[in-house]
């Protein structure tokens, strides 16, 4: 079943509120990401802020967009305006850019809403996401293994349930690996039909953003 398309319906029929829904994602990553290290960021006021036009949309009976008001993490390769980006690298640390990448842009204007930047592989070079400035991210599945990499916080977010989605980048398995060590779906899309631009580059003719979800009907709608 599509956990986007229920929570949706859950917020449309007024069962919850968007603000309660990000509250509720916002506590739970208080209380995990000590263990598990998904997010390095979390931004939290900014997911706030959203929530509240989200459910002014509702009050105002107009219709939902495909990813309005569904609570999803970005990795910290894809660039954020004004909220800092680092690639999980101390190079980097301080960084805020002044623009935001297009995949970001999109789900914006959707009002989705951004929970955080997740961890990963300095600079997405690794498969383990072991080298991260801010220390490794474990499996939640089982944390005495890693989540894979280099979008290992992307994944470890889902399957953790600290985001409904995460978008991730995948050059050589960055976003299929740690999908499947987490036990969910991980997508890289065909070469040219998702805008890079905004992403920090690995290898730029390989590079691809997509999703990590828990179902194939999920990462369709992402």
């Amino acid at each position: 079943m599509s956990k986007i398309k229920y929570i949706q319906n859950l917020l449309e029929t007024k069962e919850i509120s968007c603000v309660e829904l990000t509250k509720k994602y916002i506590s739970n990553i208080e209380k995990q990401n000590k263990i598990l290290n998904a997010y390095v960021n979390v931004t939290g006021d900014e997911a706030l802020k959203t929530a509240k036009i989200v459910d002014e949309k509702i009050e105002a009976g107009k219709k939902l967009m495909t990813l309005e008001g569904i609570p999803m993490s970005l990795k910290d390769n894809i660039s954020t305006k004004d909220i800092e980006t680092t690639c999980c690298s101390k190079m980097l640390k301080g960084y805020y850019p002044i623009f935001d990448a297009t995949v970001w842009q999109i789900l914006k204007n959707q009002n989705a809403v951004l929970l955080g930047k997740t961890n990963m592989d300095e600079f997405a070079m690794g498969s383990s996401c072991e080298t991260s400035y801010f220390g490794g991210v474990l499996n939640p599945r089982n944390t005495d293994y890693v989540a894979g990499g280099s979008s290992g916080g992307a994944a470890a977010s889902v399957a953790s349930k600290l985001a409904v989605f995460g978008l991730g980048s995948d050059t050589g398995g960055s976003i299929r690996q740690p999908a499947s060590f987490c036990g969910l779906v991980g997508f890289k899309p065909t070469y040219g039909t998702v805008s890079r631009y905004g992403v920090v580059a690995y290898a730029s003719s390989l590079d691809q953003v997509g999703p990590i979800t828990d179902s194939v009907e999920d990462a369709a709608l992402v």
